[in-house]
């Protein structure tokens, strides 16, 4: 080492240094890139996003070359800097040792770890992509060593109690998905993001929680009179009306308005004639999950049913529109607007209809009442005053201050709410 002039152990230093920025913005942009949309970009033939996907299938393998590479370098240069050193200081080498050793630690510090991890932290691919030309062949050139390190490495982790698994490591939960979707900021639409939200949020909602409820189910009673029955068909605003006997817990049928207009159409019609044209009932329990539910409307081919409780007892009609409106938002344009259950004041307050989904009135005026109870605006009010009240009696639930108008049949008939 005598013989070997300082000029050529500072170029060595300096690159052994350049050397040690390498692995460590390596390891780093490795590790920061996002897997997802490296597999987009090997998957439309990127190559440097091939070659990172393919070192990234066993991390372990690559942070042990990198890590190889990275503490023989060091080791290497501070060597180096040692020999530097004892030839400066000739008179006191412990003294240019103690030197050598500090500036050294600085050098690395800020020119092999900061500096290139916080790039490589910022500009991930920028980093990881090239990096990768010389991590694969040098993965090959030190595979003996590198398998050496890590079966020591892994049976340190296995006696800790800890496990690998390669396969998992990427998998998302739903609720790490729906933290990626809000974050996802202008990539993607504010209204998608609320189409896929709403969809990852069907696994939590019922059929009894979108059903329109058995109040206010519009159909056929076959027991009332033909002209009763002409009268509904011809006015009613609706595509298809269930058909029962006596008791809507008797349901026999769903009649679709475009076969009951052929019937219509005769000088005379019957019942006979209009059971002909009504197709069998579709019944679904109440608990049943909103994305089952979709998935057996479209196997059934059915696009409207008869919601029935563990009795057996008609507690609603779910349709395949309603459960649409879950991922797409609703169809009109202002529901607090058009629908007659809500009719707002000048005062800011609203007044509601007590058979109103509470869903239906969030989603309506932006409210956060509780879903996780009573389904209807009557039903949450009796909850919380835990007996059927009088008229005029104010209440508090959460942010909204509720003044009952209106008591009927046992029910809140109309309350009137104001945000506070």
């Amino acid at each position: 080492m005598s013989d070997i002039p300082l000029s050529l152990l500072f170029a060595a230093l300096f690159f052994l240094i350049i050397f040690s920025a390498f692995f460590s913005s390596s390891e780093t942009g490795m590790m920061s890139l996002n897997r997802y949309r490296m597999r987009h970009l090997a998957k439309q033939g990127h190559s440097g996003a091939k070659r990172a996907s393919k070192l990234l299938a066993r991390t372990d393998r690559l942070i042990g070359v990198i890590l190889i590479g990275n503490n023989f370098v060091n080791i290497a240069a501070a060597s180096i800097a040692t020999i530097i050193a004892q030839r400066i200081w000739v008179d006191n080498p412990e003294l240019g040792v103690s030197i050598a050793t500090i500036l050294l630690t600085l050098a690395i510090l800020i020119f092999s770890e900061v500096t290139p991890k916080t790039i490589a932290a910022n500009h991930p691919e920028k980093i990881a992509f090239p990096a990768s030309f010389l991590l694969q062949p040098l993965l090959i050139l030190l595979m003996p060593f590198v398998y050496v390190v890590n079966a020591i490495a892994n049976v340190l982790i296995k006696i800790t109690g800890l496990k690998l698994d390669q396969n998992s490591k990427d998998l998302l939960s739903t609720e790490e998905f729906r933290t990626l979707v809000h974050e996802a900021g202008a990539l993607i639409p504010a209204k998608r993001q609320q189409m896929l939200l709403s969809i990852l949020d069907l696994e939590t909602v019922r059929v009894n929680d979108i059903m329109v409820p058995r109040s206010e189910i519009v159909g056929i009673d076959l027991d009332d009179d033909i002209r009763d029955i002409e009268t509904i068909l011809r006015t009613s605003q609706h595509t298809r009306l269930p058909v029962w006997k006596g008791n809507i817990n008797n349901i026999i049928g769903m009649l679709h308005m475009r076969n009951a207009a052929k019937v219509l159409a005769q000088p005379e019609f019957n019942k006979a004639e209009l059971l002909q044209v009504t197709r069998d009932p579709y019944f679904v329990p109440e608990t049943a999950q909103l994305h089952n539910q979709l998935f057996n409307f479209q196997k059934e081919q059915r696009r409207i049913a008869i919601v029935v409780d563990e009795y057996g007892n008609v507690q609603g009609i779910a349709t395949l529109e309603d459960i649409l409106e879950e991922i797409v938002g609703d169809f009109t344009s202002d529901m607090s607007a058009t629908s007659q259950d809500i009719t707002p004041q000048d005062d800011g307050s609203f007044i509601i209809d007590g058979t109103t989904n509470i869903r239906d009135l969030n989603k309506a005026l932006d409210f956060d009442l509780p879903i996780t109870g009573p389904k209807t605006f009557s039903g949450l009010i009796i909850e919380a005053l835990e007996s059927i009240p009088d008229s005029n009696i104010c209440l508090k639930i959460e942010d909204y201050q509720i003044e009952i108008l209106k008591v009927k049949a046992n029910m809140i008939a109309t309350a009137k709410v104001t945000k506070v």
